[in-house]
């Protein structure tokens, strides 16, 4: 069993960003990324819908100071090399977010010449509440409470934890991705859930362990 598998992989995802639109079948991605090679506009914009706020609940929790911008510079990227790409919708992912992780990068850099530092901030990513203020407001609260805690991870941990978690990514992709091996991913997973299980206990939410850990 895959350590992002286990119990402490769907607790820690119930409290992280939605993923937005599901993704579409091999079939129906097939057609729509067709679709949008001929430049036809709705295909882009169900691209958009689908991706968007995955990418956004990345770069936001990777502390992206306009993850909005962001997002959208990531997506102008992948639509002016829309034609050039090949594969099914998982590869698909994996090259939407070597871009958005390569953007990011990028912004690091700008912000290390400014001296700018922004926390990753996790209380914007909650379901629209049903009209229950009080919940809603405890959602906030323990999305708030998990993003802290998250920016007490390495770098390097945070960003194959929210690959894994937010981009649904596998080992290998996330690999590409970072430009790491399988190896070294496997072991910052690892490192970085074993991590964020003991701060998660000291605050009296124990996590079952899974047996890679």
């Amino acid at each position: 069993m895959e350590l992002l598998d286990s119990v402490a992989r769907r607790d820690v995802k119930a409290q992280l960003p939605a993923a937005g639109r599901p993704a579409p079948g091999d079939e129906q991605f097939v057609h729509l990324l067709a679709a949008a090679q001929a430049n036809t506009g709705w295909a882009f914009e169900r691209l958009f819908q689908i991706f968007a706020p995955r990418v956004k609940s990345f770069l936001q929790a990777r502390g992206a100071v306009e993850p909005d911008e962001l997002t959208n510079d990531v997506f102008m990227a992948v639509f002016r090399s829309l034609e050039r790409f090949e594969g099914d919708e998982p590869a698909f992912r994996a090259w939407l977010f070597t871009i958005a992780h390569n953007r990011l990068v990028d912004e690091r850099r700008r912000q290390a010449r400014r001296g700018t530092v922004v926390p990753a901030d996790l209380s914007a990513y909650h379901d629209e509440a049903g009209g229950d203020v009080e919940e809603e407001a405890l959602a906030k609260l323990d999305h708030a409470w998990v993003g802290d805690l998250i920016t007490r991870l390495g770098q390097d941990q945070r960003d194959v934890l929210l690959l894994r978690i937010v981009a649904d990514l596998t080992i290998d992709q996330i690999a590409h991705v970072v430009g790491k091996s399988p190896g070294a991913v496997k072991a910052l997973q690892r490192r970085g859930l074993g991590a964020l299980r003991r701060l998660l206990e000291q605050h009296g939410v124990p996590l079952e362990r899974s047996s890679d850990v």
